[in-house]
């Protein structure tokens, strides 16, 4: 089978690479009896070396990487990819074409259609040079013409316009899922400006009112207050990475409950238990503090007479437990319902957005099974917990 065609033989497959990729390779010994087996092996494994790179997106660096496995596939002298506005890369032979490489796509880039260009387009005074002709097909995810993939070589076979239609409709899928990514990243970032607003002003009040009267009486008390207010702070409006570790998200809790009990003084009472095995894990940034604030909250501010606050993280082999779990007034099991279903006008009451935004972030970057779960009852008190897997791809601190 000539490389072209076992091209769209199996590229229906490489949607999902590494599930076939384990079967082929955890039958890799059975393979090479055939050379239809060995050519849809090297397919399959080329395509997933030029999977990673395009994720990023429509990139030079990404397609620079890209390049080489993607003629590979096609098996032609040499490629090149634009977007709408240059030439991105030209990857292999006949390099004195790629001066030229972005006006050869305009026809494509304005129609949106496969254009065969000859020898009367590709002119060429090099014997030497085995570029004759290009076939250039559009890049179209989401149905958008975002640029174009051109094989070059010395034909236009019916078999190499099809190869290269087929891997051009490969780049679209892996670069949506680069659009995905993007979107899903922004989402969470969104999310998590969400929670910074949600920090209240009212806290921000207290705690520096609290700080200020201790100003005279114990100089020391009110320093080591600020010092925890500003690291408090600094770390809620930290600008970089999406995760954070168990450990650190832990550390600006404790700050934000030692301000609080400056505050409250003995009505508020604190309990942790902390597996110290779970710390170093990686988890959402701001994934826990929304739990514990709304705690404080429905725990005592809410609440006359002592309020009590339990957080737990536990070891659960391949998991970590966590609870946060307060004796205050508690909630409407029907309203936290609709809470965390998206109800806007709920969400907009005492603890709404926090939990809904943690658990929205929890599903998305973990998976439904992974949300959180709410015990709760009308003056009994509210206890959350959420199972977090200690290792998933994607999730690491920067």
């Amino acid at each position: 089978m000539e490389p072209v065609v076992a091209v769209f033989v199996v590229l229906a497959l490489v949607g999902v690479p590494a599930l076939v990729l384990w079967r082929v390779l955890s039958g890799r010994r059975e393979l090479g009896s055939s050379p239809a087996e060995r050519a849809t092996f090297e397919t399959l494994h080329t395509a997933s070396l030029a999977a990673p790179p395009l994720r990023a997106g429509l990139t030079e660096s990404g397609t620079l990487k890209a390049s080489r496995h993607l003629r590979a596939l096609l098996g032609s002298p040499a490629l090149a990819i634009t977007d709408r506005e240059r030439l991105l890369v030209y990857d292999g032979a006949g390099e004195h074409h790629a001066a030229d490489a972005f006006a050869h796509a305009g026809e494509t880039l304005d129609d949106g259609r496969t254009h065969v260009l000859g020898p009367d387009v590709i002119s060429c005074d090099r014997p030497e040079c085995p570029i004759r002709y290009a076939v250039v097909v559009p890049l179209t995810p989401d149905d958008r013409v975002v640029g174009t993939l051109a094989a070059y070589g010395g034909h236009a076979s019916a078999g190499l316009v099809r190869a290269t239609q087929e891997v051009a409709r490969w780049v679209d899928s892996q670069l949506e899922l680069a659009e995905l990514d993007r979107s899903r990243t922004l989402l969470m970032e969104a999310e998590v400006r969400a929670l910074r607003a949600q920090i209240s002003p009212h806290f921000i009040y207290n705690s520096l009112t609290t700080i200020g009267s201790f100003v005279r009486t114990d100089p020391e008390r009110a320093r080591e207050l600020l010092l925890e207010f500003a690291d408090f702070t600094r770390y809620s409006f930290r600008r970089h990475g999406e995760f954070t570790t168990l450990a650190e998200e832990l550390r600006s809790i404790d700050r934000y409950l030692t301000l609080e009990r400056a505050r409250f003084g003995d009505q508020l009472q604190v309990t942790l238990r902390i597996a110290p095995e779970v710390l170093p894990m990686a988890v959402p940034f701001l994934c826990l503090q929304p739990l514990v604030e709304n705690a404080v909250r429905h725990g005592l501010e809410s609440k006359p007479g002592t309020g009590r606050i339990s957080i737990v993280a536990e070891d659960a082999g391949a998991e970590c437990a966590i609870s946060v779990e307060d004796d205050g007034i508690g909630m409407n099991p029907e309203r936290l319902r609709r809470i965390l279903a998206g109800d806007d006008e709920e969400r907009s009451g005492a603890g709404g957005v926090g939990l809904a935004n943690v658990d929205e972030r929890l599903r998305q970057v973990y998976g439904d099974e992974y949300g959180l779960v709410v015990e709760t009852a009308p003056g009994a008190g509210t206890k959350v917990s959420v199972r977090l897997p200690k290792y998933r791809p994607g999730v690491s601190v920067r």
